[in-house]
């Protein structure tokens, strides 16, 4: 009887005794009443709502302030989330945090780091024209008892050298991280770059693009921003899920969820199904 259990458990597919995570990368857009009616107060429900529908295990979102995150939360309070405001390394300015579901996660240690020559304490990096953080995590799968790392971020917009040394510094900070133990890792964001440009190639020296990497063909468009404008041709990919080590992506997504010919964000989330090999 052991040797027929032990052969049936040798047929089965490893994907059976792994976990499948749903990772999802989305910036929500500040809130700001110059949007008008795509104000924050208009698109709460349907940023949650989406969130939600598409079963997001882990999210990174982006431009997020203490108000939406508390939002968010009262929505889906079956989540938890960590991550500090990027002035002040408390609740001041935009954040980039991270939610889980707490239920299939164990956060182990969980930290923040600024994209400056000053990581270690709220600062502005090279020529950047704001503070940008990195928010990242290290949890256990309560299904496998797996380790892994997850990374959330937004790279500034106009600083040419701060986002090359934005990504050296993502790039120096994950290999600390990782070290001897090989850990896999997950990095979402906005990055406010184009797939040609050289801190995304820097990037992918050492981690791979989830949409190049997917074992099913890409899903939605390529283009990740649409500054609200339903007929946007859609081809600017600025928004990424990068995944490192023992982690294979199944599935990538761009998702085009819309109301009332209404996006719930300028920018489109980024999905992958992933799971740890």
């Amino acid at each position: 009887m052991k040797k027929q259990l032990v052969l049936i458990l040798l047929l089965l597919p490893a994907t059976i005794f792994a976990q499948q995570m749903n990772i999802i990368s989305f910036n929500i857009r500040y809130n700001t009443p110059n949007d008008g009616e795509n104000a924050w107060p208009n698109r709460i429900e349907m940023v949650s709502g989406l969130l939600q529908f598409h079963d997001a295990d882990i999210f990174g979102l982006q431009e997020a302030l203490i108000g939406q995150i508390e939002d968010v939360k009262n929505q889906l309070p079956e989540y938890e989330w960590f991550g500090v405001g990027r002035d002040d390394g408390k609740e001041g300015g935009e954040f980039s945090p991270v939610f889980y579901d707490p239920a299939k996660f164990i956060l182990l240690k969980h930290g923040t780091f600024w994209l400056s020559e000053t990581p270690e304490k709220p600062s502005k990096g090279w020529d950047a024209a704001l503070n940008r953080v990195v928010t990242w995590g290290k949890f256990q799968s309560k299904v496998t008892g797996k380790q892994f790392l997850f990374f959330n971020t937004h790279f500034d917009h106009r600083g040419v050298e701060a986002r090359k040394n934005s990504a050296s510094l993502i790039y120096k900070k994950i290999r600390e991280m990782v070290q001897d133990k090989n850990l896999p890792v997950i990095l979402t964001g906005d990055f406010n770059l184009t797939p040609d440009t050289e801190p995304i190639q820097l990037l992918k020296k050492y981690m791979a693009d989830s949409r190049e990497v997917s074992e099913e063909p890409p899903y939605g468009p390529v283009g990740t921003f649409q500054s609200f404008n339903i007929d946007a041709p859609m081809e600017n990919r600025i928004d990424y899920v990068f995944v490192y080590g023992g982690v294979k992506v199944l599935k990538y997504a761009v998702l085009t969820d819309f109301r009332d010919h209404r996006f719930p964000s300028d920018h489109l989330p980024v999905f992958a199904k992933v799971v740890l090999k």
